[in-house]
């Protein structure tokens, strides 16, 4: 209600009791207009009724809800089902128009709003994250791999002439598609193993520029976070020489907005060399529901054009899940989460480590790693054939979710290109292992259960193997 409806209701009701509510409610509006006035993430989390008023105070100035709207055109935003409408606070118009997913639109100021005020609250937490040179980003209702292809999509445009990409390997089929869907051939630079882990073999790379000449190449496609014993790729090396060869670079940083060290990895990169843009999961970072990403990069008028590749318009739900998320955290809310995180990732790997030891397997070294862990299954291996794949299987029926066993050997053809030691990020990685992540939203409780049925899986597995080989060295 405004001022004058207000001064109204104190005929109908007790003054004082009107202006206490008046006073309740300019606390609601003057949160509502700090973050217009900012545009940035608010300190501490907003309660669901702020939230809820704001997104209807949006949804009141778009013009399928005007109350005397007379819609004759083919797009009206009008919705069969009441449970959908509200399901989407009545923001049915989506975002952008069909030249730019960034654009204003006519009709629809209240979800225009929405996604401006998004774009700048997510930028703000970017840079909380520590990118703090980041100039621009936009948040775009795509997962991480069709995200990955509009930047390649955009750059073809600058470099009509390129063929390749350079990818430094990673077992991850969307990043392998998102370059065969935009129409490049990627050219795939095998890790090197240094201890455990395997990184990126910076001298691979320089000779494949040489070969193809810089000119011919779209761009460098760089990875942060990843599986154990992959690490992240050495992105401050692969800049420099982006940079000294004028090669754009590209980087999936899925989930790495959740991880300190793969953001200082992305601001070392764009400060001493040559970062066009880096892209990430809502989802995994955020912990909204699938089928949105952030582009983000250095470059205003790069984002911009990639922004611009987007045909049509958009769906609003990605931007408006990120949005109340991050309204209901705050910056303090989100910086916990991430602690939490990172101080599990610590208990995880004390735990996968005794854990490892009790059965003759040890947890590899991969300090580079911030986020995923690895553990050796070659005792495993060694008492039967089957035994780690079946080790799999064994923890999702036991609801261990998130844990990924990698057998030795596995073949993957993906897109006509066949991988040899496929999930492994590599041809010939020297042991059988089990992947577990500290990602955020994990609990101490997810450690220790995860921990206590594994045990249980293995000790399982290597009875069943024990009483195979007695068998088998029992005479008929």
């Amino acid at each position: 209600m405004n001022t004058e409806n207000f001064t109204l209701s104190e005929k109908i009701v007790c003054p004082a009791y009107v202006r206490q509510g008046v006073q309740a409610r300019r606390s609601h509006e003057q949160l509502i207009r700090v973050l217009l006035e900012q545009g940035k993430c608010p300190e501490e989390g907003w309660s669901e009724s702020t939230i809820e008023l704001f997104l209807n105070e949006l949804a009141v100035i778009d013009s399928n809800n005007f109350l005397g709207n007379c819609g004759v055109g083919e797009r009206e935003g009008r919705v069969a089902s009441s449970l959908v409408a509200r399901r989407h606070y009545r923001l049915i118009h989506g975002i952008g128009r069909s030249g730019d997913i960034a654009a204003v639109q006519p009709k629809a100021a209240g979800s225009s709003l929405l996604n401006k005020i998004t774009n700048s609250v997510v930028l703000d937490v970017l840079k909380c994250a520590g990118v703090r040179s980041l100039s621009s980003c936009f948040v775009v209702p795509m997962a991480t791999g069709m995200s990955l292809t509009l930047c390649f999509l955009t750059l073809r445009h600058r470099r009509p002439a390129a063929r390749y990409i350079l990818w430094p390997r990673i077992d991850q089929k969307s990043c392998f598609k998102s370059m065969i869907t935009a129409g490049f051939e990627p050219v795939i630079i095998e890790n090197v193993i240094e201890g455990d882990e395997l990184r990126t073999d910076l001298e691979a790379v320089e000779k494949k520029i040489e070969e193809l000449g810089a000119e011919n190449i779209l761009c460098i496609h760089s990875t942060t976070s990843c599986f154990a014993p992959r690490v992240p790729d050495r992105l401050e090396e692969l800049a420099v020489m982006c940079a000294k060869y004028n090669i754009p670079h590209i980087v999936n940083n899925a989930y790495g907005v959740q991880s300190s060290k793969c953001m200082h990895l992305i601001q070392q990169g764009a400060r001493v060399g040559r970062i066009d843009a880096f892209v990430q999961s809502l989802d995994k970072n955020f912990m909204v529901p699938v089928g949105g990403a952030i582009i983000a990069g250095f470059d205003d008028e790069f984002i911009k054009e990639i922004s611009k590749m987007y045909p049509g318009r958009a769906s609003a739900s990605p931007s408006l899940d990120v949005l109340i998320t991050l309204l209901t955290l705050g910056a303090s809310g989100y910086k916990k989460l991430l602690s939490e995180r990172k101080e599990l990732y610590a208990h995880l790997a004390q735990e996968l480590k005794a854990l490892a030891e009790r059965h003759g397997e040890r947890l590899l070294h991969t300090p580079h790693n911030p986020i995923s862990l690895a553990m050796s299954l070659d005792g495993l291996q060694s008492s039967c054939d089957k035994a780690v794949t079946q080790l799999g299987s064994m923890l999702f029926t036991r609801q261990v979710s998130g844990a990924r066993v990698i057998p030795l050997g596995m073949k993957q053809t993906v897109s006509g290109h066949t991988f040899h030691g496929f999930m492994s990020h590599s041809d010939a990685y020297p042991c059988p292992y089990l992947n577990a992540a500290s990602a955020i939203g994990i609990t101490k409780n997810d450690v220790e259960l995860s921990i206590k049925r594994l045990d249980k899986c293995l000790k399982a597995l290597k009875k069943e193997g024990n009483i195979e080989k007695s068998e088998q060295g029992t005479p008929s």
